[in-house]
């Protein structure tokens, strides 16, 4: 999904993006370094002896991964640190990606203003990194609060809103989560395989939101229950036919 997700930010057919600290991670080690192809049935204690690690069917060799960030990360935080010592999530995504190439979805999110907004940004390397820089640079800082204040206006002076919300945990709750101090989203699409039954809020169905003043009564909103590496590339190819 990664190239598909660049192209939506390319082509500026969304406006905010909300996503984990794992989005970042990926971003920048895909953009310095390779991932491959496996398989889920791979033997995951040689891989971790050979010191790969599996995401589903996808391999990350520790070069490609942790070794890559630090290597590429702690000179570019350097550098930022020489004009300022506090920054914003937002901040950190687009000057991370204006050090990437067009393959990247930071890159295309600064280079079109997108804000990336990241709630969890301690969850994964990229926070790891912070962390590690932090321990020679005790007056760096990173404000969540103004991260917040910046996506509360966004919210606020927006007309309408929407939701395209694929998977669930802390991006769909926080995207949720702000528009209710506005009375909600008015159009929500969940790509989602996980189930309400369990109580999760990663298969909670839009009408629960709506029980939460998260998206509005009379919203227009559908919940697409399958695999988003599947369904995605439709729903956009879809969108693009009709734009």
């Amino acid at each position: 999904l990664n190239n598909l997700i660049r192209d939506l930010v390319k082509e500026e057919l969304v406006d905010v993006i909300v996503t984990t600290c794992g989005t970042l991670d990926h971003d920048l080690a895909r953009s310095w370094s390779d991932y491959y192809h496996g398989d889920f049935n791979l033997d995951d204690v040689e891989l971790h002896q050979e010191k790969i690690n599996r995401i589903g069917n996808v391999l990350a060799p520790n070069e490609s991964y942790g070794l890559i960030l630090e290597e590429k990360m702690q000179p570019i935080l350097n550098e930022l640190y020489e004009e300022k010592q506090e920054f914003t999530a937002r901040e950190l995504a687009w000057e991370f990606g204006k050090r990437l190439g067009e393959d990247s979805i930071l890159y295309w999110a600064q280079k079109n203003e997108i804000p990336v907004f990241v709630p969890g940004l301690m969850d994964g390397a990229f926070g790891s990194q912070l962390w590690l820089f932090w321990q020679e640079h005790r007056d760096f800082r990173v404000n969540p609060i103004q991260d917040e204040e910046e996506l509360s206006e966004i919210v606020f002076n927006a007309e309408k809103s929407g939701g395209l919300i694929v998977g669930g945990g802390i991006s769909k709750h926080h995207a949720l989560w702000w528009n209710s101090f506005k009375d909600g989203l008015d159009y929500a699409v969940y790509i989602t395989t996980a189930q309400e039954y369990d109580g999760s809020l990663s298969g909670a169905k839009p009408r629960e939101a709506v029980s939460w003043g998260k998206i509005k009564e009379k919203a227009s909103k559908v919940t697409v229950e399958g695999d988003a590496t599947v369904l995605l590339p439709l729903i956009v190819g879809a969108l693009i036919e009709r734009l």
